[in-house]
């Protein structure tokens, strides 16, 4: 900011067609220039033919400039960048033609640079969502494309022989609901139902308070037993070579073990796999609750995070020929994988800032 006298503020503003914000302080002024920029445009057609009539007529460019209410700057760019080639002569509709060709023929700001690219691969392997994408690399302050423009990205590459889309949730099927069809469950003894569950579960305000469930291989025989925190999301699951009440609630206690300090509820299905919650409920002492047939949006953590696995292991997988191996690391892969509904930050973070404010890493 420079300081001038009230007079030098004047006759700067007549010399350079200024706009000025004037601060008064004593005899002096602190001036801040904004200069004009709207006299700094590109002709119309109109105005290119009313240029074009007088100056053939000999007219000076100031008087031109004051008419078409322009710069002069803006008329004497105009006829050199447009006039007949090794001549003076002005046409308007030659110099529309070579304006816009130049236009055609500029640069153009491109946001998908390689650069981008490179980051949106990197995360497209590690399964993330495009949506996810694009969220967490602007927490982290990096440029990039909408996720729309992800997925147009990665379908053209599709197209082209590519395979990122493989890594994408639903490789371009459609979502069927579950529980749509009858699915001949049983009757849980002993149930009780999800009414009585104490209201703070709904509340979402701790950690502990979790859902189970289980993703079935090809035939209904093997399995893969999730459970998941509904505040935090985070996973735990591991298979079982047979769907059997027995079977699934022993991995139920075994997966538990290391939170069993912190959790306080469980929610299933009416799968007759839970049949047996109450072992559950002796061994590690927790309230095992059931939500109503047909009603998954009351465990809706726990669908949506079934619909991340089945990424991994779409149905009609033989989870025989799946390792414990890999089901952790996809385990591991989820919970460090940055969710929108926690602006972007992983389920591992958020449990963390639950149980030891952010201080402790917790072993997973």
């Amino acid at each position: 900011m420079q300081l001038f006298t009230q007079r030098s503020y004047n006759i700067l503003s007549d010399q350079k067609r200024a706009s000025s914000l004037l601060i008064p302080k004593g005899k002096y002024a602190y001036i801040i220039l904004r200069l004009k920029s709207q006299n700094m445009k590109h002709l119309t057609l109109e105005q290119r033919y009313e240029l074009q009539t007088m100056r053939a007529s000999g007219m000076l460019l100031s008087t031109i400039a004051a008419k078409l209410e322009v710069h002069k700057s803006t008329i004497s760019r105009e006829l050199d960048r447009n006039s007949v080639s090794r001549s003076t002569i002005y046409k308007a509709e030659l110099a529309q033609r070579k304006c816009d060709t130049r236009h055609k023929s500029k640069p153009k700001h491109i946001r998908f640079t390689a650069k981008v690219k490179l980051q949106v691969d990197k995360y497209l392997k590690l399964d993330y969502s495009p949506e996810q994408i694009t969220g967490y690399l602007k927490t982290i302050g990096l440029d990039c494309v909408s996720h729309e423009r992800i997925y147009q990205y990665v379908w053209k590459e599709k197209h082209n022989g590519g395979l990122l889309y493989k890594h994408l949730r639903r490789n371009d099927k459609k979502y069927a609901k579950r529980g749509s069809k009858y699915t001949g469950r049983g009757k849980i003894p002993n149930r009780i139902d999800i009414s009585k569950r104490p209201e703070i579960v709904d509340d979402k305000l701790r950690f502990g308070d979790l859902e189970v469930d289980t993703v079935v291989g090809i035939q209904h025989k093997s399995a893969i037993v999730t459970i998941n925190d509904r505040v935090s999301g985070m996973l735990k699951m591991k298979k079982v070579v047979a769907k059997e009440t027995k079977e699934v609630c022993k991995v139920i206690v075994e997966l538990l073990q290391d939170w069993e300090p912190y959790i306080k509820t469980i929610t299933a299905d009416n799968g007759s796999e839970f049949a047996s919650h109450h072992k559950v409920s002796e061994q590690i002492a927790i309230d095992f609750y059931f939500a109503r047939p047909y009603h998954a949006w009351q465990r809706g953590a726990n669908e949506n995070l079934n619909g991340l696995i089945r990424q991994y292991f779409p149905k009609k997988t033989d989870f025989k020929d799946v390792s414990d191996q890999q089901i952790k690391e996809i385990e591991i892969k989820l919970n460090n994988r940055p969710r929108k509904r926690f602006n972007f930050k992983t389920p591992k973070q958020i449990m963390e800032k639950l149980l030891f404010n952010e201080k402790v890493a917790f072993m997973t």
